[in-house]
């Protein structure tokens, strides 16, 4: 796992940067941001993925821009066959068929680097065929959506509880030149219309989609379908169990450094 990925799942806000250096891993915080209660989920972070708790090592530095320094360790990412994401101060040669997204590092996280992002990505890429109407739910950046749109859908619905994340996926739609085909706002699941979207995806992470599976699934219209990810690999049968429950049968899946993705589809004879 790497130091973008290890950001993403700390997602703390007083964090200013992270940078690795081979196997090393630097985290940064400010002076007066660093707890107790910061080095225990630092360590509860470190024991989830599986490494030695006791590698963990606290300095003190002087002043510098940490920020600027996560930001230069940024590199293009090339995920799938045709998606890249790049910071805008990287240029890419693309291919023929090549999409391309420019996200330069910002507090929402969500800008390709964790495993659960590009699997959704990757589905995304082999199931959008042109046309499709899209919903993201737990948008953070907006990259699944506008991806989406990269790809051929005709519209896109990215929702978030967090008005700032919401507020840096407009900054990246206007710096991609989206228009109104892609919608950004915190509306909740619970006021969108029945059977509205082709494709539903939901980056969340287990309770949320097992709390939330009945308005996830009301949101697909027929013959369409919802894929998910924020999963760990034991967390597998719970979600088959709670998504058979609503009607869900297993189309996909794929596992990445111990994340998964899944996608269902809906036995439905019209909009629900």
């Amino acid at each position: 796992m790497d130091a973008g990925e290890l950001a993403g799942l700390l997602n703390d806000p007083w964090m200013v940067g992270v940078w690795q250096e081979d196997e090393i891993i630097h985290f940064y915080w400010p002076h007066e941001r660093w707890t107790s209660e910061t080095r225990q989920e630092l360590t509860a972070l470190v024991q989830r993925v599986g490494a030695d708790a006791g590698s963990i090592a606290v300095h003190s530095l002087p002043d510098e821009d940490w920020n600027a320094a996560w930001a230069r360790s940024v590199r293009p990412l090339h995920i799938g066959q045709r998606i890249v994401v790049r910071p805008s101060w990287e240029p890419v040669a693309l291919k023929a068929g090549d999409v391309e997204l420019i996200l330069d590092p910002k507090q929402a996280f969500g800008t390709g680097h964790h495993a659960t992002t590009q699997l959704l990505l990757e589905w995304l890429e082999a199931h959008v065929h042109g046309g499709e109407r899209v919903l993201d739910v737990g948008t953070g950046s907006g990259i699944l959506a506008m991806v989406a749109l990269r790809l051929g859908a005709a519209s896109a619905w990215g929702i978030d509880h967090d008005p700032v994340a919401i507020e840096c996926a407009h900054e990246y739609a206007v710096q991609n030149g989206f228009g109104p085909e892609l919608m950004l706002d915190t509306s909740s699941l619970i006021t969108l219309s029945p059977g509205q979207f082709d494709i539903v995806v939901a980056n969340l992470d287990r309770r949320t989609l097992l709390d939330i599976n009945d308005l996830l699934v009301a949101c697909v219209y027929r013959h369409g379908m919802l894929a998910v990810s924020g999963l760990l690999i034991d967390d597998r049968r719970d979600l088959l169990d709670g998504f058979h429950r609503v009607g869900g049968a297993l189309a996909w899946e794929r596992e990445r450094d111990g994340w998964l993705a899944m996608a269902f589809t809906f036995d439905q004879k019209g909009p629900v």
